[in-house]
Parts: structure tokens; C-alpha cells; sequence
């Protein structure tokens, strides 16, 4: 009897059968599935997105200012007033050539030392006229930037000590004057209106550095500059707008700091008292500071993003009360024939997190898409990180988890007649 007993007993449905009525449930209302995911394909979409065009910005923004060398110091000169009013870093001409020359002969830790001298000007090139900032340079211009010429050659010392007219182009002035073939060399360039330069060179793309364009600059000698253009414009020596300092290797960076400030400091006769007249700066910190911006950003518009999972997660819950409550003779038929409260909670929640996996793994495939398609628009480097992913597939399984939670214990503990009773 026992064993007719046990014959006749309903085996435990597998796992592959649990997914199989999952997968079928779903499928007999495509529309409301996809309406369903929708939320969990935009959130996580927006999540890959996001995170993926924060570091590729990131990254396109540290190879920029990398390349202008993680190991130079910018040396500014201190702030001008004006009635009390700070005209801020730079305004005042407290830097001289002779300070520049100073660092170069007593810093060990300086491995190349350049002055500039800039102020904006018009260029004229046959009919073309142009707006465009005019930098005086010297011979360690080239190591000290970390930058190389595309065409023709750099200036010579011979130039340097005859104050020479000859200039450089950058490459987005080249493509105003010349366009994006042309040849420059050799071109007689005339610079505010009196004063004509024979291009010798054009330098390599450098992009932008804060709100100036590195590439729409004529370079000149800084002697020419200093004779021609700008004429005496300090008391003592020739003022400068700032000085580059290169250093042996990045470890000596703060070494070279206290080294120049020192230096700097008794050649103005500054009082132990006395603030600094004039600011150094390094491209570390504008890398650290620009990646902790990126960062902070970026977390605020996942957060932003997380939003639209919780409405997903939402839209899945409501699905699949409705979901028991349509089917909820389903479910007493199911009981009466020897399902059990586990079985029934297991059903509706394998449904609830499967809704929710396919909504990820379509927003992780769109959020790739998106991201792939805006790197390659705005030209910057197109990273997907793993973690981004794998966060993405997490979120979206635990949506689904959270989800299902409520409707399926719901399902769980209807009684069989209770269910067969419902219309």
C-alpha cells in the first residue's frame, strides 16, 4: 500500500521546468513584458552610459595634460590690485627673463627652464586676418613642454641673440592661414600690422589648456618680443608672463618647489614675513583635481540614473501582482495537484528576476551602444569598464529579487480552494 502510495506521489518540479513555465509566462504578453523592462533597460543603460563617457573623458583630459609633462613646474607671476581689488594670479610683472635665467644656472633639479612672454594680436597672412595670441619663446621651449614640430625647424641660438623675426605656427592657426594642406614655410607672416615674420615651422596639435586654444598661437623669439612687440615692460629686466620648469624626474617635483621658491624669494628681496609675488603650479595637481571633479560628477549622474532601476523595480512589482492575481486559478489548480507554498514562491520569483536579468542584459548591450557611439562622435577614448558591467547585471538581478519578493509570497499563500473559487 505504502508503495502504491508513493507511486502516485507528484515528483518536485526541476529547476529547467521552473524556468520553462518562467519563460513561457513571459512570452504570452510580449508587449507587457517589454513595457515592464523598460525601466531596468534605461537605468542600467544610463548607468553603462554614464560611467563610460566619465572615464573616457577623464582619461582623453589626463593624456592632454600629461602631455604638456606630469613633471614641469609653471611659475606665475603675483596678483596686481587695483583699489584693493585682486586683478588675480598673473596680472602683475613681478617674473623677469633674469629670474628665468637664475633658476636655469642654480637648480640642480631643473632640468630645462623656458620664459614666455604672450600677448594677444592680429597676424596677417595675403587677404587673411586674424585674431590669435602672440608667445614669445626661448630655446628650451620645445623640452620644456614636451612638444615637437610637425613641420620645418625650431629657432637657433644665432636667432635668438639677433632677436630674428621668424615665427611658428600652432595647427589651428596653420589651417586658418594656410588650410589643413597647406605650406607655410618660408611665408612672410606680418604680426600687429608693422612687423613681418618669416614662418619656419608649425608645431604638433597640443589642444586647449583651460579656455586657451594651445594651437591658435604664433610663437615668436622671446627676445624679438620682448624688443618689438611688447617693449620695456618692467623696471628691472624683461617681465615675463610665466616660466616652465622641467624637472630631472616627477620624485623631485617638490624638491624643485622649495628650490625655486627659495631662489625666487631672495632674488625679490622678500621680507621672511612677506607672502609670495608670485604662484607656482604643477600639472599634478590639475590632473588630481580635474579626475576628482570627473569622479564627483559622474557618481552624482549614476545616482541620478539609480533612479530610474527603483521605478523599474516598481514596474516589475506591480506586473507581477497582477500577474497572480490573473493567475491565480493557475495557482490553486497547481496546489490541489500538489504544488507546494515553496514551489508556487519559487515560480514567481524565477519569473520576477528573469524579467529583470533581460532587462539588464539589454540595457548593458544599449548603455555599450551609447557609449561607444558618443566616444566616437566627441572623439575621446571609449572605456567599459568590468565592474561597470558586472554592477549593472548585479543591480538589475537584485531588482528583480526585491521585486518579486511581495507578489510571489502573495502567490505562496493563497489556499488551493480559495484560488479555484476566483473568477
Amino acid at each position: 500500500m505504502k508503495a502504491r502510495n508513493k507511486a502516485y506521489r507528484l515528483r518536485p518540479v526541476s529547476i529547467g521546468e521552473i524556468v520553462s513555465i518562467a519563460i513561457g509566462a513571459l512570452l504570452s504578453n510580449k508587449l507587457r513584458t517589454l513595457l515592464t523592462m523598460l525601466g531596468v533597460i534605461i537605468g542600467i543603460a544610463s548607468v553603462i552610459a554614464i560611467t563610460s563617457v566619465g572615464q573616457g573623458v577623464q582619461k582623453a583630459t589626463e593624456q592632454q595634460i600629461q602631455s604638456l609633462g606630469t613633471d614641469v613646474l609653471q611659475i606665475l607671476p603675483g596678483e596686481a590690485r587695483t583699489g584693493g581689488i585682486s586683478r588675480g594670479v598673473g596680472s602683475s610683472s613681478t617674473l623677469t627673463i633674469q629670474d628665468a635665467q637664475a633658476i636655469r644656472e642654480q637648480i640642480q633639479t631643473a632640468q630645462h627652464v623656458s620664459a614666455y612672454l604672450q600677448r594677444p594680436g592680429q597676424v596677417v597672412s595675403g587677404q587673411i586676418n586674424h585674431a590669435t595670441n602672440v608667445v614669445g619663446i626661448d630655446l628650451d621651449y620645445l623640452k620644456a613642454r614636451n612638444t615637437e614640430l610637425t613641420q620645418g625647424r625650431f629657432f637657433t641660438p644665432e636667432e635668438m641673440k639677433q632677436a630674428a623675426p621668424v615665427a611658428i605656427l600652432g595647427s589651428t592657426l596653420l589651417k586658418e592661414l594656410f588650410g589643413s594642406d597647406g605650406n607655410p614655410l618660408g611665408q612672410q607672416l606680418r604680426i600687429e600690422g608693422k612687423n613681418s615674420y618669416e614662418i619656419i615651422g608649425a608645431f604638433e596639435p597640443k589642444g586647449s589648456e583651460g579656455s586657451i586654444d594651445r594651437d591658435d598661437q604664433v610663437f615668436i623669439l622671446i627676445t624679438n618680443m620682448s624688443e618689438r612687440i611688447v617693449g620695456n615692460n618692467a623696471l628691472i629686466g624683461k617681465a615675463v608672463n610665466g616660466i616652465y620648469v622641467k624637472t630631472n624626474s616627477q620624485t623631485e617635483m617638490k624638491l624643485a618647489e622649495y628650490q625655486v621658491t627659495n631662489l625666487l624669494r631672495m632674488r625679490h628681496n622678500l621680507a621672511a614675513s612677506a607672502t609670495d609675488d608670485f604662484s607656482i603650479r604643477s600639472q599634478i595637481g590639475v590632473v588630481k583635481t580635474f579626475s576628482a571633479v570627473v569622479q564627483l560628477f559622474t557618481i552624482m549622474l549614476v545616482a541620478i540614473a539609480g533612479i530610474s532601476l527603483v521605478v523599474g523595480g516598481i514596474g516589475i512589482a506591480n506586473i507581477m501582482l497582477v500577474s497572480v492575481v490573473e493567475r491565480t486559478r493557475e495557482i490553486g489548480i497547481r496546489k490541489a495537484l500538489g504544488a507546494t507554498n515553496k514551489g508556487i514562491l519559487h515560480q514567481f520569483l524565477v519569473e520576477s528576476v528573469m524579467l529583470s536579468i533581460a532587462g539588464g542584459l539589454i540595457g548593458i548591450a544599449v548603455g555599450i551602444l551609447v557609449a561607444f557611439t558618443t566616444a566616437t562622435v566627441f572623439q575621446f577614448p571609449f572605456i567599459v569598464s568590468l565592474w561597470s558591467v558586472l554592477s549593472g547585471f548585479g543591480l538589475s538581478f537584485i531588482v528583480g529579487l526585491l521585486a518579486g519578493v511581495i507578489p510571489s509570497q502573495n502567490a505562496a499563500r493563497l489556499t488551493p480552494i480559495t484560488a479555484l473559487r476566483s473568477e
